[in-house]
Order: structure tokens, then C-alpha cells, then sequence
């Protein structure tokens, strides 16, 4: 075990010590974010902002433009219970936005333990592609690669391997989805950078088998640009 697994073991136990004493099976965004950094898996930072003015502060530390998301051990899916902003431009706008959201997301989920909210840079988009490990009750974990969004789930179009993987398997993954031009350019759009998602993909592999308490870990969307990847959202569930 490297030195960045390591640290990533202890990341995620002192997670996982939180979420337990709060009786939680689902680590926050943040939580997860941290976990994955520490792993090299590189993902966008989010920092978490219980108030507005923290939020603002939070904004002008990782650049505008920013997206906020509601950060709550009772909300897994965040845009169900509209609980995303994006394109947010100034301090002016996270401060009334802020408020605002927490409103709307209280409407829709009254019973929610709300912490806060998770202030994050937007990225720039790329090629959108989804990443996740579930557990099967013959095989164990399984990792998923497909292209994301919306194709996800209309296509289906998605590649599975049993962990632990070796590099040939993950080049065979990014490479055996029907959508695998689209990663390659198409129409005049920047190709993704193949390696890079090989890259990823080895190294959730190998958190995986390192942790094997973790039962779920869905990384949508990642965004892959010809000169690398970038975890937005992440999500672990814990056993």
C-alpha cells in the first residue's frame, strides 16, 4: 500500500467514525471529496459553509464562477429537492442564493438535518463520463465506466470489471463502450485524455480493494478534458 492509500485509509475511518456516531451509512460530498483526494483520485475541492457569509467567503477561495449544493445526511440525490445553484458570479449572488435554496430545499424535505452547503469552482465542462463501484453477492465489487448524464441511462451503455483491476482492463473498459468516438473527438470537439481515465479508473480500483467496507461509490459526472479528469460529484456509501 503506497503512501497515498494510507492516507486515505485513515481519511476514510475518521469519516466513517462520524457517520456512524451519527447513525449514517451515506458519507456528505465533502466527506467523500476528501476521501478520494487523499486516495490521488482528483476530484473538484468543496468546502463546506454553514452560513452565507461563510459560503461567500468560501466562493472567493476557490474562484468564481461557483456552484453550491445543500449539504445534508438526509438528502443523497440533491437536484431531486432543488438543492444545486450553478453559475453563481459574485459574493452578492452566493449571499442571496444561500438563503434562498435552504428555502426552497426546506419546502421540499421539512424533516432534513441541513449542515450547510457545499461551495465548490465550477468546472469547465468536458466530455461527461460516469464512474462507480457496487457490490454484486457472487463477485463482490464491481466498477462501472460508461459515458454520463443523460446517456447513462438512456443507452445504457456502460462497461463492468471485477476488482482488483490490472491496466489492461481498464484500457478494455474505456475502449469497449459503444460511445468510445465521442471519447476520442468527434465533429471538431477536443478528444478526452484516455490515459487519465485509465488512470482513474486503476486507482478507484485499488481504494477499493483497499476498503472494504465501502459499498457504493458513484463518481457523476467526471469531466474529461484532453489534458485530464476532474471528479465533480462524488458519493461513498459505507456498510
Amino acid at each position: 500500500m503506497n503512501e497515498a492509500m494510507r492516507r486515505a485509509v485513515v481519511t476514510l475511518a475518521n469519516a466513517i467514525k462520524r457517520a456512524k456516531k451519527e447513525r449514517r451509512t451515506v458519507l456528505t460530498e465533502i466527506e467523500s471529496k476528501q476521501v478520494l483526494a487523499a486516495a490521488g483520485i482528483p476530484v473538484a475541492d468543496a468546502y463546506l459553509a454553514t452560513t452565507g457569509e461563510e459560503a461567500g467567503k468560501a466562493a472567493k477561495k476557490v474562484g468564481f464562477p461557483v456552484v453550491i449544493k445543500v449539504v445534508s445526511p438526509d438528502i443523497t440525490h440533491k437536484s431531486d429537492v432543488d438543492g444545486v445553484r450553478l453559475g453563481l458570479e459574485s459574493k452578492k449572488e452566493v449571499l442571496a442564493t444561500f438563503e434562498e435554496m435552504l428555502d426552497a430545499v426546506r419546502e421540499v424535505q421539512p424533516d432534513a438535518r441541513i449542515e450547510g452547503v457545499a461551495v465548490q469552482h465550477m468546472a469547465l465542462r468536458g466530455i461527461e463520463v460516469i464512474i462507480g463501484m457496487s457490490k454484486d453477492p457472487q463477485f463482490g465489487p464491481v466498477l462501472m465506466f460508461g459515458l454520463g448524464g443523460v446517456l447513462v441511462e438512456v443507452l445504457k451503455d456502460v462497461a463492468f470489471r471485477i476488482v482488483p483491476l490490472e491496466p489492461r482492463d481498464a484500457r478494455q473498459m474505456v475502449r469497449e463502450i459503444k460511445g468510445y468516438p465521442v471519447l476520442e473527438g468527434v465533429r471538431g470537439q477536443p478528444p478526452a485524455d484516455i490515459a487519465a481515465l485509465e488512470s482513474l479508473i486503476l486507482k478507484l480500483s485499488g481504494f477499493v480493494e483497499a476498503n472494504p467496507q465501502i459499498e457504493e461509490i458513484d463518481l457523476n459526472p467526471v469531466f474529461a478534458y484532453k489534458d485530464g479528469v476532474i471528479a465533480v460529484d462524488a458519493r461513498i456509501v459505507i456498510a
